[in-house]
């Protein structure tokens, strides 16, 4: 599958349109790569570290030639680019070994295997909706059942064991044992949804990037708002990425061991 077919294919899934105003899914460098054979590197965040990773690949023989990411590398307007400058760096990479940096962001994460619905399916939630529809059947979050329900501390370790978080943060609570049948996720910043999924009647809501006040919100609201961080909730996501890059016939794609979470917890 050339690079190029491996957009298009990705785009009629996760069509760039749909995605905020504010944002730049789409290709963020693309230096004549189209139609060469897609050979994959997928992370959360294109960084130096995940562009020297897909160099050292090369160097091994594995002609690695698409930087596959969630986040954008490219936000905020550009005024220029020097050396020394991660974005410029990049770009001097990206056109020095022919890798491109195509991103998904808004668009991933509305759609059927995004980074809301993997979410979904790693807590098994049933009868699975989004919190914001967005159009039929695609939307921002997801909202399920689960049957039967379980005790909000055996929700909590069900999260930290599929999730592995660094630091697991919830609402204050005075009952562990509270029975939890239905939850809401949002993969990365999901807190300005806390008034949409108090609507969903969802006791629980896993995000992330929660700020102080938010969890005061939610708590006088009647919901438990669980913070697993950025990281933690939509690299997720792009593991599956990968599994349907290979099955929509790509030759080689592989998870980014490079990928970073930009937080560290001091532990004593």
């Amino acid at each position: 599958m050339k690079i190029s077919d491996l957009i298009n294919w990705f785009e009629n899934w996760a069509n760039p349109a749909w995605q905020e105003s504010w944002d730049n899914s789409g290709w963020q460098i693309e230096p004549g790569v189209l139609e060469q054979p897609a050979r994959v590197l997928v992370c959360l965040t294109p960084t130096l570290a995940v562009m020297q990773e897909a160099i050292a690949l090369q160097k091994l023989g594995i002609p690695v030639n698409l930087i596959f990411a969630h986040h954008p590398l490219i936000f905020s307007p550009l005024k220029s680019l020097c050396s020394g400058n991660a974005i410029a760096d990049m770009t001097r990479l990206a056109f020095r070994h022919q890798i491109g940096v195509y991103t998904a962001h808004t668009n991933f994460d509305q759609v059927a295997d995004g980074t809301a619905d993997v979410l979904a399916q790693l807590l098994h939630l049933k009868q699975v909706a989004p919190i914001v529809p967005t159009q039929p059947e695609l939307g921002y979050g997801r909202v399920g059942e689960i049957n039967p329900s379980c005790p909000l501390q055996e929700l909590l370790q069900q999260i930290q064991t599929v999730l592995n978080p660094p630091d697991l943060i919830f609402s204050p609570t005075v009952d562990l044992q509270k029975p939890i049948g239905r939850v809401a996720v949002l993969g990365g910043s999901g807190a300005s949804f806390i008034s949409d999924v108090v609507k969903t009647g969802a006791q629980a809501y896993l995000t992330s990037d929660c700020k102080f006040h938010q969890f005061q919100e939610s708590r006088d609201r009647g919901l438990i708002l669980i913070d697993a961080g950025h990281y933690a909730t939509e690299r997720p996501a792009c593991d599956r990425l990968v599994t349907k890059l290979q099955t929509a016939g790509v030759e080689w794609a592989q998870l980014s061991q490079q990928d970073e979470d930009f937080r560290l917890f001091y532990k004593r």
